[in-house]
């Protein structure tokens, strides 16, 4: 059995690979690139449906990580259970948390200050002024505290907001204060004014934004979604947007495409953007790093870095 590790980005695109392993490049394509048998290391399609990345699992018998290039791994799991125990799978900590954040932060100053109305009225060569709600002196409310929705603090400071709160999976304590469990929801949500989503599409978080989460936000508050589609109910968020009591900006929705006969697209104060959080040009310099270093890791036998579960040990 030969070596194989599966790039999704062309290897000789990428500097400082280690020797050993023969760097096989499939992006999704029809045919593999190799017999499947032989791969160790698996790096996902980026950006590709999840048909794409899930179709070589049942054949890689003898993988040994499942790396992805997303800070997710929701649209893997359909296919885990065709791989071996023992399998590590890993997310790509590190890429995306600048270009998502940044544009969360996008995200929350177009909604406030209004320039998608902007943009309309410039069309019609009409001056639209009058006063917009600021993010300075907001309270914010981030639902995901790990790596990306630490860095949308880090953005979120100098723009002197009022307080930011944290919610995660589990109660902890930051340098930055405290980070509260996803119980302490019902009490957090009326105190905040923009509320933003970046926790991993789970089992306990699909549908987490529901009709009665959403009735606990303060009227007038903004929802900026960044995260995945599935955890908000559609049905439940247009009900509230348009009745114009919250608005919301959302780079992910469900379903997803949106079809062009969506209600949302034209839901008033709904600001819609095609999942674009990670694809920027932050993406390929952080992406190689990464695999680089994680690939140098793996020839060594040293401890990968960003192992999200391993196969047969965590039930999967």
């Amino acid at each position: 059995m030969t070596a194989d590790v599966w790039l999704s980005i062309p290897p000789d695109t990428i500097e400082g690979l280690p020797e050993g392993p023969n760097y096989r490049f499939w992006d999704g394509a029809d045919e593999f690139p190799a017999d499947p048998a032989d791969c160790v290391y698996y790096v996902v399609p980026y950006m590709k449906p999840t048909e794409v990345g899930v179709r070589p699992l049942p054949e890689l018998s003898g993988v040994q990580v499942v790396q992805t290039l997303s800070a997710g791994i929701d649209t893997l799991e359909p296919g885990l259970k065709h791989l071996r125990p023992g399998v590590r799978v890993c997310n790509a900590r590190g890429v995306h948390e600048a270009s998502t954040a940044e544009l969360a932060l996008t995200l929350i100053l177009a909604s406030l200050r209004g320039v998608p109305d902007f943009v309309r009225a410039q069309g019609n060569g009409e001056w639209l002024g009058g006063f917009r709600p600021a993010l300075a002196d907001k309270n914010v409310l981030i639902v995901g505290y790990g790596a990306i929705g630490s860095a949308i603090e880090d953005r979120l400071v100098p723009f002197e907001v009022a307080r930011v709160a944290r919610v995660a999976r589990s109660e902890r304590t930051t340098a930055r204060g405290p980070v509260h469990p996803l119980t302490d929801l019902p009490t957090l949500l009326p105190e905040a004014d923009v509320v933003v989503l970046v926790t991993p599409l789970t089992g306990a978080t699909r549908g987490l934004v529901g009709a009665e989460f959403l009735a606990r936000m303060k009227d007038g508050a903004l929802l900026v979604n960044v995260s995945r589609g599935p955890v908000v109910d559609t049905k439940a968020l247009l009900a509230e947007v348009e009745s114009g009591r919250i608005t919301a900006a959302l780079d992910v929705t469900d379903p997803e495409p949106l079809p062009r006969e969506h209600p949302l697209w034209h839901a008033p104060g709904v600001l819609i953007s095609p999942h674009v959080g990670g694809p920027t040009s932050a993406f390929l310099p952080r992406a190689k790093r990464l695999l680089v270093d994680q690939l140098t890791r793996f020839v060594n036998r040293e401890p990968l870095r960003n192992v999200i579960l391993t196969t047969g040990a965590t039930g999967v």
